[in-house]
């Protein structure tokens, strides 16, 4: 769960770094879970099933759920976030894509 490139960020590097890949394909889908909520909404059921201190915990290694409200965005700004990113090198082959849960089609958005 989690469908960020942020949040994937250490193991592209160690893909890269220590297996050689050369090309990344991030690939969303549709009927996410992440588009279903917004960091308030996960933090307020944490609070509510786990209680104030498990917040303060997240608070203070400032978890961020890294929802998101539109997936074609979601996949764009992901694509360029690792297009921006230092630890990816330039020569890394990027591109972001949809997967249409309803039909089984793949569609590239980026």
């Amino acid at each position: 769960a989690g469908a960020s490139a942020f949040d994937a960020l250490r193991s592209i590097v160690i893909s890269q770094q220590l297996l050689g890949t050369n090309e990344i394909v991030l690939v969303k889908h549709t009927g996410c879970g992440m588009l279903t909520f917004k960091n308030e909404d996960a933090y307020g059921l944490v609070a509510e099933r786990l209680g104030v201190d498990a917040v303060e915990e997240l608070c203070q290694n400032n978890v961020d759920f890294l929802a998101f409200a539109d997936l074609e965005t979601a996949v764009q700004e992901d694509v360029e976030f690792l297009k921006a990113s230092r630890v990816v090198p330039d020569e890394v082959i990027i591109s972001g894509w949809v997967y249409e849960v309803e039909t089984g089609r793949t569609r590239r958005v980026v």
